[in-house]
């Protein structure tokens, strides 16, 4: 027999956060290792997909997504920015914010490429660059308060080099990205004639009266930043798949034509359900969300204290990163398993989100869960250094 698979994807292997979450259903426990979002999706949302399932609206849709929400979209960009977008031509309505990752690496970059990422990395970024032969250069972020040099980012840019990824606020580290961090990196894309690809999914989940600065607002990096968003973490429809990516009308052309190639379109019912939550949600939906959120990192953060497992507090998103080197075990594995069979709580290696060993003494923990959910975890926590 000669048959055998692609060996560029040989690298390719069932993230640590579906592991985890495997091994978490086979004894029942409460998955705090996946961002699922398992809450509540505001009624404006679930009501406007019905609606257009009944209504009809279940063929495909143009290449860069029905009208309505790249109109929502603009709209919103206008309202949360000040920045102004032709929803004609300057947003790409994608499958999911991954989606939009997927298409701009393969339609931006060529095998061989370099680009530069931060790490702690969300792995799906990592995988993306690996699956389209594109070489990451990793900036480390200092444990401690997740800054990072700006020495350290100018050494990670080569010749080869086309792009830095910017996500912010972050996953798994909850870093947000402070304005004088934003305008060094644009100093240097600047420089080096570089892309910035941009993801700011956890946009709202903000902490500490910080502010979301959405780098194509910066001073002359509106033509080289395609900025990636979604409705996954906000509205609670991770399952929906519904992102965009907003980028100059060139870039938007070509990359969706590549997202059209690879997911034709996003899923044309649930597009409409996004548009209505756009469109009907106050502002206070917003602003109450962020004090969901805060509140609920306080109760985990607290919670992991007390247990021993130290956590860093997260500045945005709904991932807290904790020091486990209080558990039983070698490795973060075998920490995260021991954790598991102890309490029947799940969270996450941090070898996931590093290279060469960096997290091999953190596990990750998101609280996008439901209240009882999460109080039950914070339970168990407490009962495990009894």
């Amino acid at each position: 027999m000669t048959l055998r698979s692609s060996q560029q994807m040989a690298f390719l292997r069932q993230s640590e956060i579906r592991n985890m979450t495997v091994e978490c259903a086979k004894v029942s426990g409460i998955n705090l290792s996946q961002g699922v979002c398992d809450t509540e999706l505001p009624e404006p949302v679930r009501l406007g997909a019905a609606a257009a399932m009944l209504e009809g609206t279940n063929s495909y849709t143009r290449y860069d997504g029905l009208a309505e929400l790249r109109r929502a979209i603009a709209r919103k960009v206008l309202r949360d920015t000040g920045a102004s977008v032709d929803p004609e031509a300057e947003v790409v309505v994608t499958s999911g914010a991954t989606g939009a990752f997927y298409a701009a690496c393969l339609g931006l970059f060529d095998a061989g490429d370099e680009v530069v990422l931060f790490e702690p990395y969300y792995g799906y970024h990592l995988d993306t660059l690996r699956a389209v032969s594109v070489t990451p250069r990793l900036v480390p972020l200092d444990l401690q308060d997740w800054s990072f040099s700006a020495e350290s980012l100018r050494r990670a840019i080569g010749p080869k080099t086309r792009a830095i990824i910017v996500n912010t606020p972050g996953n798994p580290s909850g870093k947000v990205f402070t304005r004088a961090e934003l305008e060094l990196i644009a100093d240097l894309a600047r420089e080096f004639d570089l892309y910035v690809i941009t993801d700011e999914i956890y946009e709202y989940f903000l902490y500490d009266g910080r502010a979301h600065v959405s780098f194509a607002t910066l001073p002359g990096m509106r033509e080289r930043t395609l900025t990636l968003g979604g409705f996954s973490k906000t509205f609670s429809i991770t399952g929906w798949r519904i992102g965009y990516l907003v980028a100059t009308a060139e870039l938007c052309h070509q990359l969706g034509q590549v997202h059209d190639l690879v997911y034709v379109c996003a899923p044309a019912p649930l597009q409409i359900g996004v548009a209505r939550g756009l469109e009907q949600l106050p502002e206070s939906f917003y602003q109450e969300l962020k004090q969901q959120y805060a509140r609920k990192r306080e109760k985990l953060c607290a919670a992991l204290e007390r247990a021993g497992i130290t956590p860093h507090v997260p500045q945005g998103a709904y991932y807290v990163l904790a020091d486990s080197r209080s558990l039983p075990g070698e490795t973060p594995k075998e920490r995260a398993l021991s954790l598991l069979g102890l309490c029947g709580v799940a969270a996450v290696p941090g070898s996931a989100f590093f290279e060469s060993g960096g997290g091999d003494d953190l596990l990750r923990f998101s609280y996008a869960k439901r209240e009882a959910e999460l109080d039950e975890a914070c339970r168990r926590l407490d009962e495990f250094r009894r």
